[in-house]
C-alpha cells in the first residue's frame, strides 16, 4: 500500500511538472518574445510597402485589434498614411490607439474646460491642442528616429564596403549590418534581408526600406544600389563614396545648427511670450482680458493679431530653415 501511495504521489508529480510544461509551451508558441518578435518583423515587413505578387506572402499590418474597428479604419480615406507614421516613428502603436488616445485628450481639455468655467474660444483652442499632442509626440519620436538612423548609416555603409571586398554579396552584406550595426538601423536592414529571403525582389525590398523610413541619405543609397545593379561597376568603392558623403554633411549640417541656434531661440520667445504673458494677465486679473473675447472689436484684434503671428512664425521658420 506504501508502494502505491508513493508511486501515486511520484506520477501526480511528473503530471503537474508535464502540464506546467506544457502550459509554457504553449503561451510561448503564441505569447512569448520570440513569437513577438517574429510578428513584429512580419508587420513591420508589410507596412507601408507596394502590395505586389511577390509581396503577397507577407503579413499585413492591422489598423485594429477589433475586426469591426480595422473594417471602419479602412473606409477613412489615407489612413494608410497615418499608419505609415506610426511605423516610421518606430512605436508600438496601432492606428486605433493612436485615434484613442487623441479623442481621450480633446475629451478631457473639454471636460477640464467646463469644469473650471473657461470661455468657449479658450476651451476650443485647449481642445485643438489636446488633440496635436498624440501627433506632435509620435512626429518627434519619427524625427528622432530617422536622425539616429542617418547617424548610424555611415558605419553600415563602410561595414557593407568591407563586406564586399571580402567576398561576400549584396544580400550577405546586408545581413551582416543587421546582426553587427546598432538598433534601429540594425532591425530595419533585419527586415529588408528578410524580405528578400522570403522572395521578395531585391529592387522592391530596398524601395519598401526608403517607404519605412523618410530620410534622403537612405534614398541616396537605394537609388546608387539600383543603378548600380543596371549598369555595374564597383559597388564598394561607391559605398565607401556614400559614407564619405554623408559624413561630411552632417559637419556642414551641423554648423549651420550652431549658426541659427539664436535665430531659432529668438522665434520661439516671439512666439510663446504673448500667450505666456495672456495666461499670467488671465489668471492674476480675468476681468482685464475680457474686453478682448466679450466685445466685437476685441476678438477682430484677437483674430488679427492670430493671423500675423502665423505669418510671423511662417516666415521666421523659412528664414532660419536652410536646406543641405
Amino acid at each position: 500500500m506504501d508502494y502505491l501511495y508513493l508511486i501515486f504521489l511520484v506520477s501526480a508529480f511528473f503530471a503537474v511538472v508535464l502540464l506546467l510544461e506544457a502550459g509554457y509551451s504553449a503561451w510561448n508558441s503564441s505569447m512569448g518574445p520570440e513569437a513577438k518578435r517574429i510578428q513584429h518583423r512580419l508587420q513591420a515587413m508589410s507596412a507601408g510597402s507596394a502590395r505586389s505578387a511577390e509581396s503577397s506572402i507577407v503579413k499585413q499590418r492591422l489598423l485594429a485589434e477589433a475586426p469591426e474597428m480595422e473594417r471602419l479604419l479602412l473606409r477613412v480615406p489615407r489612413i494608410q498614411h497615418v499608419d505609415r507614421l506610426l511605423v516610421q516613428s518606430g512605436l508600438d502603436w496601432s492606428v486605433a490607439k493612436f485615434l484613442g488616445l487623441t479623442l481621450l485628450l480633446v475629451v478631457a481639455a473639454l471636460v477640464v474646460g467646463l469644469v473650471l468655467h473657461f470661455y468657449w474660444l479658450f476651451i476650443v483652442l485647449a481642445m485643438a491642442a489636446a488633440a496635436t499632442l498624440p501627433y506632435v509626440y509620435v512626429l518627434n519620436a519619427r524625427n528622432k528616429r530617422i536622425h539616429t538612423i542617418e547617424s548610424q548609416l555611415p558605419d553600415a555603409l563602410e561595414l557593407m564596403s568591407r563586406a564586399l571586398r571580402a567576398g561576400h554579396s549584396f544580400p550577405s552584406s546586408l545581413e551582416m549590418v543587421a546582426t553587427e550595426g546598432p538598433r534601429p538601423i540594425a532591425g530595419e536592414f533585419r527586415t529588408t534581408f528578410d524580405e528578400v529571403n522570403y522572395g521578395i525582389p531585391m529592387q522592391d525590398a530596398l524601395m519598401n526600406m526608403t517607404t519605412r523610413i523618410a530620410s534622403a541619405d537612405l534614398r541616396y543609397f537605394v537609388i546608387a544600389v539600383l543603378i548600380q545593379r543596371e549598369t555595374g561597376g564597383n559597388l564598394a568603392e561607391l559605398l565607401d563614396n556614400l559614407a564619405k558623403l554623408m559624413r561630411e554633411r552632417f559637419k556642414l549640417i551641423g554648423h549651420i545648427r550652431v549658426l541659427s541656434a539664436e535665430g531659432k531661440l529668438s522665434a520661439w520667445i516671439l512666439t510663446l511670450l504673448p500667450f505666456a504673458l495672456a495666461a499670467v494677465i488671465y489668471v492674476v486679473h480675468p476681468k482685464f482680458l475680457a474686453v478682448l473675447y466679450e466685445d466685437p472689436a476685441g476678438l477682430k484684434m484677437i483674430y488679427a493679431a492670430g493671423l500675423l503671428m502665423l505669418f510671423g512664425i511662417v516666415w521666421m521658420r523659412q528664414i532660419i530653415k536652410i536646406r543641405v
